[in-house]
């Protein structure tokens, strides 16, 4: 199953869309498609995909032999409060740790504390004596017969999952082990979740919130990939089947069932890991990938050739205490609801979804969304969208604007849909800035790569906003998702708490753990089938200064785990946090003592890759492609720009190619699934791999 030769698919499951890539070796081409999202059941739409890839391809189902397989399923779940009832037990005395939280105040100005995101309400959370202390040694013995009690109440109250979080279960993991095993013994009916397997880490709020939410997540995902496997198994699909983690590496089903906290950000995973491939393409270290989908955008940034990761996220205000791609996701996409506020317009971050959907999408929705306002505004051509088989009602779009924007602002329907667009812009705008000022970094030093649905239509516009000068606007740049997590491999995170001083005293204890985690990456890895030459383990410490509250991720590429691990070691080790800190934070103190908190394995399992430099143009179907509906020569479309009409040029991408003239804005750049509109004052040329390079020529806004 890790060989070159093999049909792989990779499926991005979104909120409104589901987009898939295939790739197949005998041909050696690669195809995508879009089909819409089937939120009532994600895995019919992604039967759907299957089907019509395959069709396309001119394979059968049974010719797949690798699924690849991201989703927005876990997120949702938890955004939507769609979990099973969950309890925790945990160390008598610390029931509340979860409502204590670290007394952050978000806002500072407030009178009072801003209400805490609870999933397990107190009569659910238990405490049950017991303690182990911070070196692992018991203190005090598991009451079990009071755990017993417990469990007699968990089956009145009818719970489902249950997480158990004791007290430093990190250093000793016994107790939380012996818990389990009662548990399942009296009720084996209960989704059953404990610390030390989901994040064995320090810090008792992070790491129960991280284990509450895998617990409650189990049911949910295990659910899914159970209706999952058995439609692939009606369907005649034999391929292996990896689900797409947080951290942008593969997880086997038997893994992302037993932890599903590592899906919660799955999809736009795929978009980081293509960032990453795009900026190493080009040699552009500085990128900021745009996804606009139909449902949200999400924001990963490149940064002198590394695409940012963190041990800890949160989501919906509920920490996360796992290895994940660096993302921020905000509501603000191609389905996305405008709205007025109190007299003000307000556009997000509520969706239409894929069901109804935008009002053109004729299916029932009667809110006017951003792509309402782009359909209304002339930039989506009605003749040449054909996304999923839809037909656009774009008079329905202007409609919608007209009644519930227009009219109450005493607005023209133009007027209030190009507001409908700056508003959108803003808040895309808006995140990017945060998010490259929270790294210290200016705008004017990245470029933009829009890609998804809807990016290519507001890239030009958000750039300007941003001070950016340069986009480049990918192949496949609607399934650019897709085509990132098709070239994935699997991939196990394993960690140790220690936190100790990074002395020569420490080497001993760092060379225990560092051979322990090397055994079980490597052990792991083998059970999957990966022999020496397809496997690649790596470290990292978790690195602070003494006194300090947080950590950073550093590094340790002189340590392999194959061999001892000596002084110099360390010393490399410690040089390249004060390096790291100082290009963090501009100021490093390499006299002042360096800890030690968490010593972190990576180990990845290659598959076979599917290398794809210099793409051909990717042809689609008659049915779904924009060329079905247009001659291939330039002509013109009518567009609302600057609030007035403009006949712009429109081209189809599939007739740019290397070495042709720039060309000037403003022109509509068409292909399947998505459009690039071109502002004045910029110029487009297309440059390796079929993507195109727009560079800002001018002081102009559209």
């Amino acid at each position: 199953m890790h060989a070159e030769a093999s049909v792989r698919v990779s499926v991005d499951i979104g909120g409104t869309f589901t987009d898939l890539h295939l790739y197949d070796p005998a041909t050696d081409r690669t195809l995508a498609f879009k089909t819409p999202s089937t939120p009532a059941d994600p895995s019919i739409g992604l039967i759907n995909g299957l089907q019509g890839i395959t069709g396309l391809a001119g394979l059968a189902l049974s010719d797949i032999d690798l699924i690849l397989h991201g989703s927005t399923i876990a997120t949702n779940a938890v955004l939507e409060r769609k979990l099973p009832r969950g309890a925790l037990i945990t160390t008598q005395g610390f029931r509340d740790v979860l409502e204590i939280g670290r007394h952050i105040r978000r806002d500072v100005y407030t009178l009072r504390a801003e209400d805490r995101s609870l999933l397990v309400p107190r009569q659910w959370r238990y405490g049950v004596s017991e303690r182990v202390t911070a070196d692992g040694s018991i203190q005090t013995p598991l009451d079990e017969v009071a755990l017993h009690r417990i469990i007699d109440d968990l089956v009145k109250e009818k719970i489902e999952a249950v997480a158990i979080v004791f007290l430093h279960g990190y250093r000793n993991p016994v107790h939380e082990q012996r818990a389990a095993e009662i548990i399942n013994e009296r009720a084996p009916h209960l989704s059953v979740t404990t610390s030390y397997l989901s994040s064995p880490e320090i810090r008792e709020f992070e790491r129960t919130s991280t284990t509450v939410l895998n617990a409650m997540l189990r049911p949910v995902i295990s659910g899914y990939l159970e209706r999952l496997t058995g439609r692939l198994e009606q369907s005649g699909i034999k391929a292996s089947l990896y689900l797409v983690q947080s951290n942008g590496g593969l997880a086997t089903p038997k893994d992302a069932a037993k932890l599903p906290a590592k899906l919660l950000l799955s999809g736009p995973a795929g978009g980081a890991m293509a960032m990453a491939a795009l900026s190493k393409r080009h040699g552009m270290t500085n990128l900021v990938g745009f996804d606009m989908g139909g449902t949200s955008s999400d924001i990963s940034v490149v940064r002198d050739g590394q695409i940012g990761e963190t041990a800890e996220s949160s989501i919906d205000g509920l920490p996360v205490r796992l290895p994940m791609v660096e993302i921020r996701t905000i509501g603000a996409g191609g389905g996305s609801i405008a709205r007025l506020e109190s007299g003000a317009l307000r556009v997000g971050p509520e969706s239409a979804g894929a069901e109804p959907g935008p009002v053109c999408y004729q299916r029932g929705g009667q809110n006017p969304t951003v792509t309402d306002a782009n359909a209304a505004l002339g930039r989506i051509d009605a003749s040449a969208f054909k996304t999923g088989g839809m037909q656009l009602d774009v008079q329905a779009s202007s409609d919608a604007i007209e009644k519930n924007i227009a009219q109450p602002l005493g607005f023209s329907a133009g007027h209030a849909a190009s507001g409908i667009l700056d508003v959108a812009t803003a808040n895309m705008a808006g995140a990017i800035r945060l998010s490259l000022f929270e790294k210290g970094a200016d705008p004017s030093d990245f470029s933009l790569a829009p890609f998804g649905g809807a990016a290519g239509l507001h890239a030009c516009a958000v750039a300007q906003e941003l001070g950016i000068n340069k986009i480049v606007f990918p192949a496949n740049a609607s399934t650019l998702s897709a085509l990132g997590i098709l070239q994935a491999d699997l991939r196990y995170d394993l960690s140790e708490s220690l936190l100790m001083p990074a002395t020569a005293a420490a080497v001993s204890t760092l060379a225990t753990a560092v051979g322990k985690l090397y055994r079980q990456a490597a052990g792991l890895l083998a059970a999957n089938g990966f022999n020496d030459d397809q496997l690649r383990i790596e470290f990292s410490c978790d690195m602070r200064y003494r006194g300090q509250a947080f950590e950073l991720s550093t590094p340790w590429p002189q340590v392999s785990g194959e061999t001892p691990l000596g002084v110099d070691s360390l010393e490399q080790l410690v040089s390249n946090f004060h390096t790291l800190h100082e290009e963090r934070f501009a100021h490093a103190s390499p006299e002042d003592a360096a800890e030690i908190v968490t010593v972190r394995a990576v180990g990845v399992g290659l598959l076979g890759k599917t290398d794809l430099p210099n793409q051909p143009k990717t042809k689609t179907s008659a049915v779904d492609s924009a060329a079905s509906n247009l001659t291939g020569d330039k002509r013109y479309r009518t567009l609302y720009l600057d609030n007035a009409q403009h006949k712009v040029p429109c081209i189809l991408r599939d007739d740019l190619s290397v070495g042709d003239a720039p060309l000037s804005g403003p022109v509509v750049i068409e292909e399947s699934y998505t459009v690039l509109l071109l502002h004045a004052g910029w110029t487009v040329q297309v440059i390796d791999n079929g993507d195109l390079l727009c560079e800002r020529s001018g002081v102009a806004s559209v």
